[in-house]
């Protein structure tokens, strides 16, 4: 049975002023119109106008959504509503890792494309390797402190000298960049290597030999990304990559 036209209507109220449009009240009214729902935008122009409305209906924030006549809430309840709770934020996931991988294998081949006519070279394997040191140094390096208070968690030379935890992000990233280049090996292939092997043991040791439970820095120091496969993969990518630089300009 078709629902009659107040059920299919939703009342909004958002801050739209000159100075602040609010970006939740826009979620808010996008959701509604994905949902299905004719939208009565009501938009509160001043600060006075948007205190008061608040004050009216005992809330503290908007925007304020309305269906049926009943209060749903803000946007985060707005979305429960709908049954799209979001995972919790304290909650484990790849996405973050998948991703870098993922743009730093289509870079490699974009790369080596451009550079060779060709997607599949030897040339653009390293580079995969090397963009993905960049981009995973470029996350730690947004918050060097946040990152090397997580990294401190588990590496165990960080945890003797608690200043590795701080230069690790441009060491990574330097090496990446030097490698990227083909430019100085006698300096990116022993950083690699050394950083590579000392990641590896500690996560391993964590994991495998103390069984802990832990979020890997990988991704920066907010990351939500588990300790293990990944967080090992990353690491013994970066002491292989260094292996083959070795040999390979020996």
């Amino acid at each position: 049975m078709p629902r009659d036209h107040a059920s299919t209507t939703a009342e909004l109220h958002r801050m739209v002023m000159p100075d602040h449009l609010c970006p939740f009240g826009l979620k808010s009214k996008a959701l509604l119109r994905r949902e299905g729902y004719d939208v009565d935008d009501h938009h509160l122009t001043t600060r006075a106008q948007t205190e008061a409305f608040m004050a009216e209906h005992g809330v503290e924030t908007t925007p304020q959504t309305f269906i049926g006549g009943e209060r749903i809430g803000g946007y985060d309840d707005l979305r429960a509503h709908f049954g799209k709770d979001d995972a919790d934020a304290d909650d484990t996931t790849y996405r973050p890792v998948i991703a870098i991988f993922a743009v730093a294998a289509l870079t490699a081949l974009a790369i080596s494309w451009a550079a060779f006519g060709e997607l599949l070279t030897v040339r653009a394997a390293e580079w995969f390797i090397s963009i993905a040191m960049i981009l995973l140094g470029l996350q730690k390096l947004q918050d060097v402190e946040g990152f090397s208070l997580m990294f401190l968690n588990y590496d165990l030379l960080a945890r003797r000298w608690v200043r590795y935890g701080a230069i690790y992000p441009y060491a990574e990233t330097g090496a990446g960049v030097l490698m990227t280049a083909g430019a100085l090996h006698w300096l990116s292939v022993p950083v690699a290597l050394f950083i590579g092997l000392v990641g590896a043991a500690s996560v391993f040791k964590a994991v495998h030999v103390d069984k802990r439970e832990l979020k890997c820095a990988c991704v920066g120091g907010d990351s939500t990304v588990p300790l293990g496969f990944v967080s090992l993969t990353e690491n013994v990518m970066m002491a292989a990559m260094a292996v083959w630089m070795w040999a390979k300009h020996l």
